[in-house]
C-alpha cells in the first residue's frame, strides 16, 4: 500500500490543492489494486460530482482510464452530456482518447499533477481539447510523479 507525503492538516478546504489530493486519494486505490496510478474528480459548483481511478485490468476495458470513468459518472450525476460547468482533477496529463472525450463533454477547467512526456495528449497537439477549456498543471507534481515512477519500478522489479 503506498503513502502520500502530503499534509492534509495544511490543505484549503475547496482549493485546487484540495481536489487535486482527492484525485491523488483515487490514484492511490487505482495502485492497491495493481492498476496504473490515476485518479480523477469531477468537481460542480465546489462540489465533487465524480471520482474514479484506472480500472482497465478490472474491467478488461482499455478505454476505462480514470477520466473517461469519471466523465461517464458526472454526465449521469448532472443528467446531461456536457460539463461545461465543471472541473477535471487528474493526477496525470490525459491521453489522446480522454482529451477526445473531454473535448466532447466540454469541460470548462482541466487541472492535471503530471505532464505524460510518453502519451500524454500535448505530444500529439495542443488542440485535442475544446477550445475553452482552461487548463492548469503542476499541482502536486511531485508527488503525482512519485506515484507513477514508484509503480512502474515495482512492476520492473517483480
Amino acid at each position: 500500500m503506498i503513502k502520500l507525503n502530503i499534509d492534509a492538516s495544511n490543505i484549503e478546504m475547496l482549493s485546487a490543492e484540495f481536489f487535486m489530493y482527492e484525485a491523488l486519494k483515487e490514484a492511490v486505490k487505482a495502485n492497491d489494486e495493481g492498476e496504473i496510478p490515476i485518479g480523477a474528480v469531477v468537481v460542480h459548483n465546489n462540489k465533487i460530482i465524480a471520482r474514479a481511478h484506472n480500472q482497465t485490468q478490472l474491467l478488461n476495458d482499455v478505454t476505462a482510464h480514470a477520466e473517461m470513468l469519471a466523465i461517464t459518472a458526472a454526465t449521469n450525476y448532472i443528467g446531461a452530456k456536457y460539463l461545461i460547468d465543471c472541473s477535471l482533477f487528474v493526477t496525470v496529463e490525459p491521453c489522446v482518447m480522454c482529451a477526445g472525450a473531454l473535448y466532447w463533454s466540454q469541460v470548462a477547467q482541466i487541472y492535471y499533477g503530471v505532464s505524460d512526456s510518453k502519451r500524454g495528449h500535448t505530444m500529439f497537439s495542443n488542440k485535442l481539447l475544446h477550445p475553452k477549456t482552461i487548463i492548469n498543471t503542476g499541482i502536486f507534481e511531485e508527488e503525482c510523479k512519485r506515484l507513477m515512477q514508484d509503480f512502474f519500478k515495482n512492476k520492473r522489479e517483480n
